[in-house]
């Protein structure tokens, strides 16, 4: 009796190692980081992936404007069923912001979901998406929030309670969901599709909202882009792919137009938390907005994904 509950100890622990250890963040392979440290960052090329990113949504104090949505002090909450979740200030002030990174630390944020002190990050920050973003983007960009105001601000604590605290649960849920694979296959992908496909996929992040998820935060399997319930509880994020009851007979033209402008093909104006994608989107080139619609009239139709 004794020898099988010390048998049953062994296992028991040994299970638990186990799982510590593959819960573990995991950073970038070392050899992609030298490579990626090697590159030469463009502040210019940056700021149009900083735009594709979104990053002024989260990271710009909330209700910000004009120019001050490049002073990335933090602050915009975002509501989930997991708690709320608050953007920190990423401005290059060296101590309330990023200043003091060095590339390794960005690259791992932004492939792996890994911050410089070694933990997971929660993916209410799109790692998840930017992980299929190029070495040269992730260069580009970081030379670009170089150049940004800096903010003293201090960045709020998130308000996440037990167990979702337990950062080393996400290293769980990146081994059931994280992943850098294409979301889906385009036979006979052009040059412009797959521009799309790398910008919707990547650091545009689409699918975060507009792609409904499992009860622990994972994707729904075959259900990319076909719209979800709101995590605030207000509404829907409508489905965005061909099938769509909303925009399904959109032409690539109304779409381009409609992220260029913020107005449908029926004259009505974008609204909720779209205004701010779309202000984003209107920096992009006139060429990246017509790549984004050829990409969501080339995906497969999905039903809508909140019903």
């Amino acid at each position: 009796m004794k020898r099988a509950a010390i048998g049953l100890g062994v296992i028991v622990l040994a299970g638990a190692a186990a799982v510590y250890a593959l819960t573990a963040p995991q950073p970038v392979e070392a050899e992609r980081l030298s490579a990626i440290a090697a590159l030469e960052g463009d502040p210019a090329a940056g700021e149009t992936v900083f735009w594709a990113g979104g990053c002024a949504s989260c990271h710009s104090a909330p209700g910000a404007e004009g120019e001050a949505r490049l002073t990335l002090s933090g602050g915009v909450r975002l509501e989930s069923d997991f708690g709320t979740f608050v953007g920190p200030n990423i401005s290059p002030h060296p101590e309330a912001g990023i200043g003091g990174w060095e590339i390794d630390d960005f690259a791992n944020a932004m492939l792996a979901g890994v911050s410089p002190g070694g933990s997971h990050y929660y993916p209410a920050f799109p790692y998840g998406s930017y992980a299929r973003m190029s070495d040269q983007d992730i260069a580009d960009l970081f030379a670009f929030l170089k150049t940004l105001p800096e903010s003293e601000v201090a960045s709020l604590p998130h308000e996440i309670g037990f167990p979702f605290n337990i950062r080393r649960s996400l290293g769980g849920w990146k081994l059931l969901f994280f992943t850098d694979e294409p979301r889906v296959e385009l036979a006979d992908a052009d040059e412009q599709l797959m521009r799309g496909q790398y910008l919707v996929e990547g650091p545009g992040h689409c699918g975060e909202c507009h792609t409904p998820r499992n009860a622990i935060g994972g994707f729904v399997d075959g259900q990319w882009l076909a719209g979800a319930q709101n995590p605030d509880g207000d509404g829907v994020i409508p489905n965005i792919t061909p099938d769509s009851s909303s925009m399904g007979d959109w032409s690539a033209s109304d779409i381009a137009y409609y992220l260029e402008s913020g107005f449908t093909p029926d004259f009505d104006s974008v609204g909720g938390s779209m205004v701010d994608v779309q202000k984003n989107m209107a920096e992009l080139t006139a060429s990246d907005r017509e790549a984004i619609a050829a990409y969501l009239k080339a995906v497969p139709g999905r039903p809508n994904g909140w019903e």
